[in-house]
């Protein structure tokens, strides 16, 4: 979680989120504070404590519904004071627009109290609403002209392919993005607010944790900083067998993101899950991809619906899980583990699923 425990959380729970970089898209888990969204990546089965970026909510603009990708209809758009854009896809039209009421809540009443009780625009701050910051990124990237990555040594560590934190200062002063230093310390302070760049090694991440909004970024040789993990390809995945046109004609009951487990590797992904009635089936999709066929599904004549104890980790069950676990045995003796996000969802999926078997 973020630094403060004593932050309200107003809400949370898995969307799908488009990489800046790359375009694929990926379920984060988000959770929505008074002036930031927060996103977190799960590994293994449980959410990792490390938190993956942050969006700033102050002066922030919501796009609701955001109809411009032909198979992602559920998305809405966030674009933020320095004009990236975010686009956020909710499992249902429900949570999309309650996602979009709560965040532009959020965003009004910053506004509303924005009369000077907040954190003062430096010079340098206010220099950066004309900048925009993907086009930084861009010629950061640039082959010729942009950041140089090498190996760095940190307190006995070696980091490869980082630069450190007076590298970038340099670079933006030199491509006359920034006139001054601490314009510069500014405009990389943005970058790693929105994403685009990461903090490496324990001084950058340590700088992060403890300094003003102004200050996250620091010009260290020391401070180690990256680009953002999004950059990293996707590893390839086969696509399970297809779903004839029947099992998918059912009314839907239910929707939303589960975690599985995997049938071979025993890994735990987040999929969005589909029950339906008359054919009663239950299908899962890979919200990565903009296939809209499900990956897997079965037949929900004959199942037996379980709720797992939290109290150690049951037979079959890999991974470091967070809990809310319960399992599916189908007629031909198939073994599903789901794991929700909450109690509450565990027992609402488990009284949906009882009442179509």
């Amino acid at each position: 979680m973020d630094t403060d425990e004593k932050v309200p959380i107003l809400r949370e729970g898995f969307l799908v989120k488009r990489g800046h970089i790359v375009h694929n898209w990926k379920a984060r888990w988000f959770v929505l504070t008074p002036d930031k969204l927060l996103y977190y990546k799960y590994e293994g089965g449980k959410r990792d404590s490390c938190q993956r970026g942050k969006i700033l909510l102050k002066d922030s603009v919501i796009t609701c519904p955001f109809l411009e990708y032909e198979n992602r209809p559920l998305v809405f758009k966030l674009q933020t004071k320095h004009g990236v854009d975010h686009f956020l896809e909710a499992c249902s039209r429900e949570e999309r627009d309650e996602w979009a009421g709560d965040i532009t809540a959020a965003v009004n009443k910053l506004q509303a109290t924005d009369g000077g009780t907040l954190i003062q625009k430096d010079a340098a701050e206010s220099c950066l609403h004309n900048i925009n910051l993907s086009k930084v990124l861009d010629s950061m990237y640039d082959v010729h002209s942009g950041m140089k990555l090498s190996n760095h040594v940190e307190q006995g560590s070696t980091y490869s392919n980082c630069f450190s934190g007076s590298a970038v200062v340099d670079w933006l002063v030199f491509s006359q993005l920034a006139l001054t230093r601490v314009e510069a310390v500014t405009l990389a302070s943005a970058l790693l607010e929105e994403g685009f760049l990461r903090t490496v090694g324990l001084r950058s991440v340590e700088a992060l944790r403890t300094a003003a909004l102004s200050q996250q970024f620091i010009d260290d040789s020391t401070a180690l900083y990256g680009f953002s993990d999004s950059l990293k390809k996707r590893g390839s995945v086969k696509s399970e067998r297809s779903m004839s046109a029947v099992e998918l004609s059912g009314k839907v009951i239910k929707r939303g993101y589960l975690l599985k487990q995997g049938h071979k590797r025993k890994n735990w992904k987040v999929r969005l899950f589909v029950l339906r009635s008359e054919p009663d089936f239950l299908h899962y999709y890979d919200p990565t991809k903009d296939d809209i066929s499900p990956v897997g599904g079965f037949s929900l004549r004959g199942c037996l619906i379980s709720s797992l104890d939290d109290n150690g980790v049951p037979s079959g069950v890999k991974g470091n899980i967070q809990g809310n676990l319960f399992k599916i045995i189908t007629k031909s003796n198939t073994h599903y583990f789901i794991q929700a996000p909450t109690h509450q969802e565990k027992m609402d999926w488990i009284d949906a699923i009882r009442e179509q078997t």
